[in-house]
């Protein structure tokens, strides 16, 4: 059974950074791909990016610059880096993970892919002005 842990979520101020972990067992990297969505009061969940069972990333503009993926494959854990943090991007992150053979074949449709399989719990971010 797939699962997934969000962890890595907190209160800044405008320009600073924060780390977002996705912690993945059940599934060996490789085999699933990825999505980072955030949902704000109010808005429709969004996607911020993505990865591919390749390990490509993919980033959805309001993001692109800022935010960075990474992986650290021994610990099978995704990483979103966010850096320059405004504060629209206060929102519920979550990270989902679904099987590659499911996946999207290219990057706009996994940055639009709402139906992963397995969804961690979410973390709050928090961008003050």
């Amino acid at each position: 059974q797939v699962q997934v842990v969000d962890s890595g979520g907190g209160s800044v101020r405008a320009g600073e950074s924060l780390k977002l972990s996705c912690r993945v067992s059940g599934a060996a990297y490789g085999t699933y791909c990825m999505g980072w969505w955030r949902q704000a009061p109010g808005k429709e969940r969004e996607g911020v990016a993505g990865i591919d069972a390749d390990g490509r990333s993919y980033y959805a503009d309001p993001v692109k610059g800022r935010f960075a993926t990474s992986i650290d494959i021994a610990k099978n854990t995704l990483y979103l880096q966010m850096n320059n943090l405004k504060p629209e991007d206060t929102a519920m992150y979550f990270c989902g993970v679904d099987f590659s053979f499911l996946c999207p074949g290219d990057g706009t449709a996994l940055l639009n892919y709402r139906d992963f399989g397995t969804w961690g719990q979410g973390v709050q971010v928090t961008v003050s002005s």
